[in-house]
């Protein structure tokens, strides 16, 4: 299991207290899509229902509506409904795409998801494959920057360039990057916010005794966020 999935999993049941960014991420997503009516909707690594929760706040009306994610425990505590099929599939796997066939017109979103790809290439290629209209949220390297430089360590995501430079292999697409900082009253919050909200991916680089030294010399009273935002047309899909 990769590693952003199991830390995702582990915090399943909390992860609705710890993820204040991803929603605003989700709803400013949502807010991009140029309709309020779509025939199916595609929702990849779907989590907890962020995009869904604000399709449905926003009065975007659908026909039918897939939700695929990497983990049980997320597509659980996903909301239900008649129109909502839940699909259990990692995207860097071939066979997530092998579970999708829909024959009408379909638009795919991912919001705080697809930086926690394996191979950029194999992603978006595959996912160019699927739709011809996409809108994606991706997190970029730029989140916890001051964290990983007082820590001395290299973000384990990729960097907003190096994304859209994928991206526009498969992609005729815009790009807009917007900034977060989300404030806490100790540091020990923060911590516990980035144990639990699951936005480090799980990733473990440094032991206790450097978490402590990180604690203590972290000079801010924030974390950063970077978020790119994609409004793409598919350069291979009919």
């Amino acid at each position: 299991m990769p590693k952003a999935v199991s830390e995702f999993s582990r915090f399943a049941n909390q992860y609705n207290q710890y993820n204040m960014v991803q929603e605003d991420v989700a709803k400013k997503l949502v807010s991009g899509l140029s309709r309020k009516y779509y025939q199916n909707i595609i929702d990849f690594g779907c989590g907890s229902g962020g995009v869904y929760r604000n399709i449905k706040k926003q009065h975007i009306s659908f026909d039918s509506f897939m939700a695929l994610d990497s983990s049980k425990e997320m597509l659980s505590i996903h909301p239900s409904d008649t129109k909502v099929k839940k699909i259990h599939a990692n995207f860097n796997s071939s066979e997530a795409y092998q579970k999708i066939n829909f024959k009408k017109e379909t638009i795919l979103i991912s919001s705080s998801a697809l930086q926690w790809s394996e191979d950029l290439d194999f992603t978006f290629s595959h996912l160019a494959s699927l739709t011809k209209s996409a809108y994606f949220a991706i997190f970029t390297s730029g989140t916890f920057h001051t964290l990983h430089l007082t820590a001395g360590t290299v973000s384990p995501i990729y960097t907003k360039e190096r994304l859209r430079e994928t991206i526009e292999r498969y992609y005729d697409a815009t790009f807009m990057v917007k900034s977060y900082r989300l404030e806490f009253k100790t540091v020990s919050d923060m911590f516990k916010y980035i144990k639990k909200s699951g936005v480090n991916g799980g990733d473990k680089q440094l032991d206790y005794k450097q978490v402590k030294k990180l604690m203590h010399d972290y000079p801010l009273n924030y974390l950063e966020f970077e978020v790119l935002f994609v409004r793409a047309t598919s350069l291979t899909k009919e």
